[in-house]
């Protein structure tokens, strides 16, 4: 199991990924400064390893998401890396695996991810920050995708993410423009949850990731897994899966922990079983 207490400094398999887990909170930093955190092939590889290492530990309840340094929470894919690695059939091949190989990790997570998110958050940073359940940003965020604007395709399920969360109309606005959002527009979209100042975002980041992590891990995965399904066509939504799971909340330890904790007019301690 991660430790939880105190905060470790975990390997991630590149130095452009930093994993620190702490208080039933792990914390995932893209550390590429020097290109704006950019994602790196390196970084897509190592991904979805971490996810799935975050996933299986009980010992994370939440995971926080957010990008180096105060000038960008991922500026998008590494471009220095195009005419090398999306050049030949073939590479494109590898490079399309490593990304739809990270996408899947992502989307098969049960545990809440929330997005911190400064300076530059474009294109590939923006699926990246859509792969998270609560979005919070500061004021001097700035959101784009502009695949438009470089000739890029942009996939079925990134543009479903994108509508799913914004709606069609300011998907195709934010598509077909490639222009940038401030973050007080991002709100107004629904992009993000909250806008602080710059020098309040960690703080208030950590105090959310924290209220959620003391709550009850069974419920929250079952609400989760109920608003993924919520995406999907009605035909092809497994409502028996999430029904299992609420069943599985009112059976539980917790639940009646959750009781005692109100009668007794005290805070509850979960454990998620």
């Amino acid at each position: 199991m991660i430790p939880d207490t105190p905060a470790s400094d975990l390997a991630t398999g590149t130095e452009r990924l930093l994993l620190r887990v702490g208080d039933q909170v792990a914390q995932l930093t893209f550390d590429n400064p020097a290109k704006r955190n950019a994602l790196s092939l390196d970084m897509a590889r190592a991904l979805p390893d971490i996810l799935r290492r975050l996933e299986r530990d009980p010992g994370v309840r939440v995971i926080l998401i957010t990008g180096s340094g105060d000038r960008a929470f991922m500026s998008g894919a590494d471009i220095s890396e195009f005419g090398q690695l999306r050049t030949s059939v073939d590479d494109r091949a590898e490079y399309d695996r490593a990304s739809i190989e990270m996408d899947e990790a992502w989307a098969a997570l049960t545990k809440p991810v929330v997005a911190m998110i400064r300076g530059y958050c474009i294109g590939r940073g923006m699926l990246t920050a859509l792969q998270a359940d609560i979005r919070l940003c500061s004021r001097d965020a700035t959101f784009a995708i502009p695949a438009a604007r470089l000739g890029l395709g942009y996939g079925f399920s990134g543009v479903r993410a994108l509508s799913h969360v914004v709606g069609p109309t300011a998907a195709a606005y934010m598509l077909f423009t490639g222009q940038r959002l401030t973050a007080a527009e991002a709100l107004r979209a629904g992009l993000v949850n909250e806008v602080t100042e710059p020098e309040n975002l960690a703080a208030r980041a950590h105090e959310l990731a924290a209220a959620i992590a003391a709550n009850a891990p069974l419920t929250i995965a079952a609400c989760k897994a109920a608003l993924r399904e919520l995406r999907k066509a009605e035909a092809d939504q497994r409502t028996d899966v999430v029904r299992e799971m609420v069943e599985r909340c009112d059976k539980s330890a917790d639940y009646l922990e959750g009781q005692a904790a109100f009668k007794e007019k005290r805070p509850p301690r979960f454990e998620g079983r």
